[in-house]
């Protein structure tokens, strides 16, 4: 990384004078993350994907997660929000896109120091940020709608690898896609406040007491198919072992700040298809279509290998899943 970058960055933003070089914090799959240390104190600055800031409407995206942001400051809610400079968050820099935030000594958790108690606290603070904004209405979805023959076809020479994973796999992706597609269309008519993106990666933890990070995927959605998603991501599914456990706690939890719960969990089973979204990302960045360089092709192709994972193993232990589920609610 150009260090010119961040000393115009420290400049305008008047963070101090820089002291050492940025440090690459590991973590993210699509934007990059650096510590910078100045004389006024430590940061982080997250270098927003050139990519990614060219899709339609991401301004209008971000935006509306910075002020649900600031609503979950006011509500108490412990997250750590971006910096304001001039009156803004988001700051461009020789066409670079980036926010500041103060560094947090915090650290989050791998799967094997998750317990009870941290999905507990989590699954309550799920709970109380889709209590900020309520209400019985439908957001339209558009269907997940993806060709995986084109990719199959257009992998063989660019990538076999991933062409053979998809080949392999397709008439699990497209059977995924077409049950996902209808079941979202029977999951309770309610839209709330949704974080989106709050994964065991970003909770830092300081004396048991967590910290919610990147918060760019604040949004508007559905609470049920959240507390179904995130609730298996702090249990372990994400390594293809799921901890029943903690997953009870995490649900348990949410439901009894919450209030209510009135869905189908064979629905929201089977409306779960984020998974092919991200999996088609990351083929797109194997395959060169949406991707910066050599190295984020290589991250692309890593992650279709281990996205295709889950997608199986999901798909292996839905039996055990709901009936689980049923079990508990």
């Amino acid at each position: 990384m150009n260090n010119n970058l961040f000393n115009k960055i420290c400049n305008y933003c008047e963070l101090g004078l820089p002291v050492g070089k940025p440090k690459r914090i590991s973590g993210g799959y699509m934007h990059k993350m650096y510590r910078i240390q100045t004389s006024n104190g430590d940061y982080a600055v997250k270098l927003l994907n050139p990519v990614i800031m060219q899709r339609k409407d991401v301004m209008k995206n971000y935006a509306l997660a910075e002020s649900l942001e600031a609503k979950c400051q006011l509500s108490d809610i412990p997250v750590v929000p971006a910096l304001e400079f001039n009156g803004k968050k988001m700051q461009c820099i020789d066409n670079q896109h980036f926010y500041v935030f103060d560094w947090i000594n915090g650290k989050s958790l791998n799967q094997k120091k998750i317990k009870r108690e941290h999905c507990e606290t989590i699954g309550k603070i799920l709970a109380q940020i889709h209590k900020l904004e309520c209400s019985e209405e439908y957001i339209e979805k558009n269907d997940v709608v993806i060709d995986w023959d084109f990719y199959i076809a257009k992998a063989k020479d660019i990538c076999p690898k991933v062409s053979k994973v998809l080949s392999v796999n397709k008439e699990l992706l497209y059977k995924s896609m077409e049950k996902g597609n209808l079941a979202y269309k029977e999951i309770p008519k309610i839209v709330c406040v949704s974080n989106g993106d709050m994964d065991s990666k970003n909770v830092l933890w300081i004396d048991d007491k967590p910290q919610i990070i990147d918060l760019e995927c604040l949004n508007y959605g559905n609470p049920f198919t959240e507390l179904f998603q995130l609730s298996l991501c702090w249990c372990g599914y994400e390594h293809c072992k799921i901890n029943y456990d903690l997953l009870g706690a995490f649900i348990k939890s949410y439901i009894k700040e919450y209030g209510s719960f009135n869905a189908d969990w064979e629905d929201l089973y089977y409306s779960n298809i984020g998974r092919l979204e991200w999996l088609e990302y990351n083929v797109k960045r194997a395959l060169l279509i949406e991707c910066q360089d050599k190295a984020e092709q290589k991250l692309g192709i890593n992650q279709v290998k281990e996205t295709m994972k889950h997608i199986i193993y999901y798909e292996n232990e839905k039996d055990t899943l709901l009936s689980f589920l049923k079990s508990i609610v």
